[in-house]
């Protein structure tokens, strides 16, 4: 039996269509108050109620299990949320990691590349960059961060597991959260675009991926997941160029970007709601994050699939459903 956590997500949800599809016997974890996405409705899979901060919930889902795909995380940009969720995110990813060693289970965790450190300039970020937990003030880098920490700490006493960290994972199934956020705001007409740049890939990527390191004989490695790299103007102009629209012609400097997110930060107190842009937004934006894929494709022999493709596909699911 396999557990995926998360799999109500986008990238969890992924992982259990492919495992469905080879055959597998799968169980998944949701909150009561989550729906069961459309692409898994026709999947047999077992479905428990069972959140990551309930110990004994969680160690019933696992009744069973073997294999585990940790796929489950809080993610938010509000800074009121910024404490619950490094501690959920944590404390979550303790209670499985004591539980997969208790019971002998193996477990592949997903992480981010947020949790990995940056490169000189000029050269690519590996596996062996970490980040800088007394300097970083992005609350979800840090629960990555020290989620990851969880999971080490379990190898080190014994569990069998490997962590993954994806870049920016892209897939027509996101719709218009996470990282099809982009794709619509792009499609709104976006007319400015930012100097930074970062690594993309598919998300039935990074599915396989995680699924051919499950299968194979490594333990206690991280890898980074990441199909190319690119820079914000060309992506966005090559998502422009997807919906027949005009790009992005205008580069939004450093000091706009500053000025941009604290306009958006007065407009979410008039307004109660959420700011469309954040600090961290702002500044990542700017950043220029290329990522080194030998590692992976070395390990499992990985061919990513074309970036531009799965741009193309994005584009024409978020044209047909308007």
């Amino acid at each position: 039996m396999i557990l995926v956590t998360g799999a109500t997500g986008f990238l969890g949800s992924e992982v259990a269509l492919q495992l469905a599809g080879q055959g597998h016997r799968i169980r998944c974890t949701r909150r009561t108050n989550s729906l069961i996405p459309d692409i898994l409705l026709p999947c047999q899979i077992e479905w428990v109620e069972a959140d990551l901060l309930d110990f004994f919930a969680l160690e019933d889902a696992l009744n069973g299990v073997t294999q585990v795909y940790h796929c489950a995380a809080w993610v938010s940009l509000k800074q009121a949320d910024k404490k619950p969720m490094i501690r959920a995110n944590v404390t979550g990813t303790a209670n499985l990691v004591n539980l997969c060693m208790e019971k002998n289970i193996r477990l592949v965790h997903v992480s981010s590349v947020a949790a990995v450190g940056l490169a000189k300039p000029g050269d690519q970020i590996t596996e062996n960059h970490h980040l800088d937990r007394d300097t970083e003030t992005d609350g979800y880098a840090i629960s990555k961060l020290e989620s990851e920490m969880e999971v080490w700490r379990g190898i080190a006493e014994g569990l069998d597991a490997v962590i993954v960290n994806p870049s920016i994972i892209l897939g027509a199934n996101a719709g218009t959260t996470g990282s099809g956020q982009l794709f619509e705001t792009v499609r709104k007409g976006l007319k400015f675009y930012t100097a930074g740049s970062s690594g993309f890939v598919d998300v039935e990527d990074v599915a396989k991926c995680m699924i051919g390191l499950m299968n194979s004989d490594i333990n206690g490695e991280r890898y980074i997941i990441s199909a190319e790299n690119r820079k914000y103007k060309q992506i966005t102009a090559e998502i422009a160029d997807g919906f027949g629209i005009k790009p992005p012609a205008t580069l939004a400097k450093p000091w706009v970007m500053n000025l941009a997110w604290r306009a958006a930060r007065i407009i979410g107190v008039l307004t109660g709601k959420s700011p469309s842009l954040d600090k961290v937004s702002a500044q990542a934006a700017i950043m220029k994050r290329d990522y080194d894929n030998k590692k992976i494709k070395k390990a499992i022999g990985i061919e990513f699939k074309p970036l531009s493709d799965t741009i193309k596909e994005v584009c024409e699911r978020l044209a047909g459903s308007k």
